[in-house]
């Protein structure tokens, strides 16, 4: 997407941020928004949940393929991903941003857009109440994310229970998979898998999902990082062991496998679609833990059990599922 127009310097921060805050709508829980020294929002609980995440250019993202709309939707999702992974529902985001000086105000009103987009779809009782604007070398979007607990108490990674079945509720491999459509050099596959590539860029976790199994999931957490990574942490977290089942994911696959095969085909290299599932990371699905008898929201797919502390945290058909995935630092 073309960005014309004058920067976000040259109007100044003021002039900017008042444009671009015309994108946001108002919610019942926040008392004081956006424009005040520090916003106020209403929980009748007496306990919320907070949660940051941070994205960096050329490390979390591209612009080259990455649009300010995109960036927007996927700071939100990646956020209200982790609210909803405790059993609380998102009503409140503050958006910290460092952008170059060349930023037109046309990539932020875009990137506002998103912001948005990412409430109105993902979290819609959800409200961009405040943030910061500040200039630098490279675009890095920090977000800080609030949530309700509404009286139902959060869903730790702790609390997984030996006999529990473990569940996952979204999707697995898909934004890997885009990725490695987005970077490969012939950009026509990008363009013929695109339902991957939109993973990439805008996931969608499901949020109400999260919000529907507190009070029935022993333990939850966001597959932000990988399936593989992510089980381990709950394992460990909850001093259990986790067993899944194979073929209960061999359809997140199947689904991937003709774009693995295209990929292939360009350049020779061998891709197994399994390994986007097992260990690829940002479709920001709901991994969670249930008593064995207990209601498991529609959505949820078991594809697993909890065990008695073993010798490995995660196996797999048996073989040890080693804790790869995305690590923030040394990635």
């Amino acid at each position: 997407m073309n960005y014309s127009g004058p920067t976000v310097f040259e109007l100044g921060e003021i002039a900017a941020l008042k444009l671009a805050v015309k994108n946001f709508r108002k919610v019942e829980t926040t008392l004081v928004g956006s424009g005040d020294d520090a916003a106020v929002v209403a929980v009748t609980d007496g306990r919320f949940v907070v949660t940051t995440d941070t994205m960096v250019e050329s490390h979390d993202f591209r612009t080259e393929f990455s649009t300010g709309y995109d960036l927007g939707f996927k700071a939100v999702a990646s956020n209200v991903a982790d609210v909803a992974a405790m059993g609380a529902k998102p009503i409140a985001l503050v958006v910290a941003m460092v952008i170059p000086k060349n930023t037109t105000q046309m990539w932020l009103e875009d990137f506002a857009r998103g912001l948005q987009a990412g409430c109105d779809e993902l979290a819609p009782e959800c409200e961009i109440v405040g943030g910061d604007l500040a200039a630098g070398e490279q675009i890095v979007i920090a977000v800080s994310a609030h949530g309700h607990l509404a009286g139902a108490n959060p869903v730790l990674r702790s609390g997984a229970q030996v006999g529990d079945n473990v569940a996952l509720a979204g999707t697995l491999g898909r934004a890997a998979c885009g990725l490695d459509l987005l970077l490969h050099q012939d950009k026509s596959l990008a363009k013929a898998y695109d339902e991957w590539v939109a993973v990439q860029l805008r996931p969608t976790p499901p949020i109400q999902l999260g919000i529907q199994a507190a009070g029935h999931a022993n333990s939850m957490l966001d597959v932000s990082d990988s399936l593989a990574l992510d089980c381990n942490r709950l394992a460990n977290a909850s001093d259990v062991s986790i067993e899944l089942d194979r073929s209960k994911l061999e359809g997140y696959a199947a689904v991937l496998e003709l774009a693995a095969q295209s990929l292939s085909a360009r350049d020779d290299l061998a891709r197994d679609p399994m390994d986007w599932v097992l260990y690829g990371g940002e479709d920001h699905s709901l991994l969670a833990t249930f008593p064995q008898g207990s209601e498991i929201p529609r959505g949820f797919k078991v594809i697993g059990s909890v065990v008695k502390r073993g010798a490995v945290p995660v196996s797999l058909g048996g073989s040890v599922l080693e804790p790869r995935g995305w690590d923030s630092v040394s990635s």
